[in-house]
């Protein structure tokens, strides 16, 4: 193949080059080599940078022209060359080849082999599962199952477990079957706490090249406790903490408000709680104080809701949206039925925990 692409260079650079490109990834398919190897050849080869997208099997894979693995959640051009890896399919391998430099034969040469062998591996490493595989959710999560199956669980999942960066979390909706997604692996590398938005649970990139069985956007609506992002194996444990912060997580409603969406890794000491306190089980004294003050002023709960989670009586004002005087009255009102303040430092923590175990005492 060298020697034949010598002779046609001689004659058609273009010819010979092409020749070259055939050989190379000739090479590549029979090393096995994976998906960020391919991308990595085609972008090195065409001096661009290359893309790989397929929706369908949540692959996305992008590689600068020096090699460097930069993706992006951008749209691929429609501008750009490719190659689909399925015919009339929206699956592609793209050369971010800009109109003021046109594709040479060369670049149809690098797309074709380069989609050929894709194809090859995604068919080989991922086959065509549903992202949403519950059979493989339960296997994953399943931490008395043999590891082969668990392994085999993980990739058919899109998780590449063969990659020590790959990092993945579980979302325990309240209603629902677990979900797993993969983690970008600087949340992994700073996993301190982090504010929480009820309407962003979990931001949630690739870093495998495997897209997660769901993403941002397709996460459910209502409450989820949301575990640790920890290697594959250790996925059980992380489901086990995504159902503990379930635990903690509140309707948002004036009738049992709190935050939707819990972080496990964001409670600290406080899900210790969640082992004192039985779900369904008689609630503490404190809980029933809370309970029976609500059943008589129906403000009660987001009000003290508000006064335990923000920083000021003048925040807390502002959050349920009352003037700061009425904030007062109500609260010497529910001090008046709890039966204690809720404005001193130890009195705003017994509250804070009075409204934990509230959520934790739930069947």
């Amino acid at each position: 193949m060298k020697e034949l692409a010598g002779r046609l260079t001689a004659l058609d650079p273009d010819a010979g080059a092409a020749v070259r490109v055939i050989g190379y990834f000739d090479r590549l398919a029979e090393s096995r080599a994976g998906l960020e190897a391919l991308v990595r050849g085609a972008a090195v080869l065409a001096g661009c940078a290359a893309r790989l997208v397929d929706a369908e099997r949540r692959v996305r894979v992008r590689v600068e022209a020096d090699g460097t693995r930069r993706d992006s959640e951008e749209s691929p051009d429609p501008a750009w060359p490719s190659a689909a890896l399925t015919p009339g399919g929206a699956s592609a391998l793209w050369l971010e080849r800009t109109a003021q430099a046109p594709p040479s034969v060369v670049d149809a040469v690098i797309l074709e082999r380069a989609a050929g062998v894709v194809r090859l591996v995604l068919d080989r490493t991922r086959g065509r599962v549903a992202a949403e595989d519950p059979e493989s959710i339960e296997t994953l999560l399943d931490a008395t199952a043999p590891e082969a199956a668990r392994l085999h669980a993980a990739r058919r999942l899109g998780l590449d477990p063969a990659d020590p960066a790959t990092r993945a979390r579980v979302v325990a909706p309240l209603d629902g079957r677990p979900r797993v997604v993969a983690a970008p692996s600087e949340t992994t590398a700073t996993s301190g706490p982090r504010a929480v938005s009820d309407s962003h649970p979990q931001a949630v990139t690739d870093s495998s090249g495997a897209q997660p069985p769901h993403t941002d956007a397709e996460l459910p609506a209502g409450r989820l406790g949301i575990g640790p992002a920890v290697p594959v194996l250790d996925l059980p444990r992380s489901w086990a903490a995504a159902r503990t912060a379930l635990r903690f997580t509140a309707d948002g409603t004036a009738q049992d408000p709190g935050h939707r969406v819990v972080h496990a890794d964001e409670l600290g000491g406080i899900a210790l709680l969640a082992g004192l306190v039985a779900p369904g089980a008689e609630p503490p004294p404190d809980v029933h104080d809370v309970e029976a003050a609500a059943a008589n002023a129906p403000w009660l709960l987001a009000t003290l809701n508000a006064v335990a989670t923000t920083t000021s009586l003048r925040a807390a004002a502002i959050e349920i949206n009352v003037h700061h005087s009425t904030l007062q009255d109500r609260l010497t009102h529910a001090e008046s039925l709890l039966g204690w303040p809720v404005r001193t430092p130890q009195g705003r923590l017994r509250l804070q925990l009075a409204l934990t175990m509230r959520h934790l005492a739930r069947p």
